[in-house]
């Protein structure tokens, strides 16, 4: 694939990343496992209040095709198919579900040095179309992403943003919600391999003039340890340790709790992912 602008998707997922993954408030466990053929599969449980549901998800890989399949306790059944280089420089992803088969999604991707582009339709008799150009370069880039409904012939969502990315750090800025959110954040490494960074991220809803402000960072202790930390202004505090085991396995151990209402009950989360 061409190494430009990246796609729009892209927008400030380091820093969205960094103050969402591996926060949880349930408990999980999976394992995975790889067969000679190179197929890759994983088990996984979810237990959350008193409810609990599981799925299992097969992956192979063949050349420049993937084929990802899930199954889940609700006998919900979804298929990704990726096809890479059809087109130079091109990605095709079909997308297909059951019972819900309404739901499924044909996206083509290109990327080129200087812009990228995403179009995707849906599968179904009345299909939702969405698009996204992103133009630039590695370091600065300029992007757009709408939505269109032709059951309405109304746009369902438009979407513009900038980026702008160093070796050691990322800033974007996004107006989205047809243009009643604006979303600034910056996420800033402090180690080569980028397991230590600060990140900020400042939310603000036009219509109901409300402002989100989340401030937190990632610091690894060692090279098997991770501790994540965010606080934002409305006294959301949350945290997560992270340790790796033998092979590639993670167990994550993670609280969040409202610093002004300290009489509410934490909410805890562990996850075990056993890989070999």
């Amino acid at each position: 694939m061409s190494k430009g602008p990246g796609l729009f998707s892209d927008f400030g997922k380091k820093a969205k990343d960094l103050l969402t993954r591996d926060y949880l408030s349930d408990h999980k466990f999976c394992v995975s496992t790889y067969s000679e053929s190179g197929v890759a599969l994983t088990t996984s449980t979810v237990k959350k209040g008193g409810y609990s549901s599981g799925d299992v998800a097969a992956q192979y890989k063949y050349n420049n095709i993937s084929t990802d399949v899930k199954v889940d306790t609700e006998s919900n059944i979804s298929a990704t198919f990726t096809v890479a280089e059809i087109v130079p420089s091109s990605k095709t992803i079909a997308t297909v579900k059951f019972p819900n088969y309404e739901s499924g999604k044909l996206e083509f991707q290109y990327f080129h040095p200087h812009a990228s582009l995403t179009a995707a339709v849906g599968l179904n008799k009345s299909p939702p179309l969405d698009l996204s150009v992103t133009l630039g370069t590695p370091t600065f880039a300029l992007g757009a992403e709408a939505g269109y409904e032709t059951t309405s012939g109304k746009l369902a969502k438009y979407t513009a943003g900038i980026t702008v990315t160093k070796p050691d750090s990322c800033a974007s800025i996004i107006l989205g919600d047809k243009g009643d959110t604006i979303k600034a954040s910056y996420i800033h490494y402090l180690d080569e391999l980028k397991k230590s960074a600060a990140v900020g991220e400042i939310t603000r809803k036009f219509s109901t003039n409300e402002n989100t402000f989340t401030v937190g960072g990632s610091y690894s202790i060692d090279g098997l340890t991770n501790v994540k930390m965010k606080l934002n202004n409305h006294g959301i505090l949350g945290a997560v340790l992270q340790h790796e085991l033998i092979g590639k396995s993670l167990v994550t151990l993670s609280s969040e709790f409202e610093t002004k209402a300290l009489d509410k009950t934490p909410r805890f989360g562990v996850a075990l992912a056993l890989k070999p």
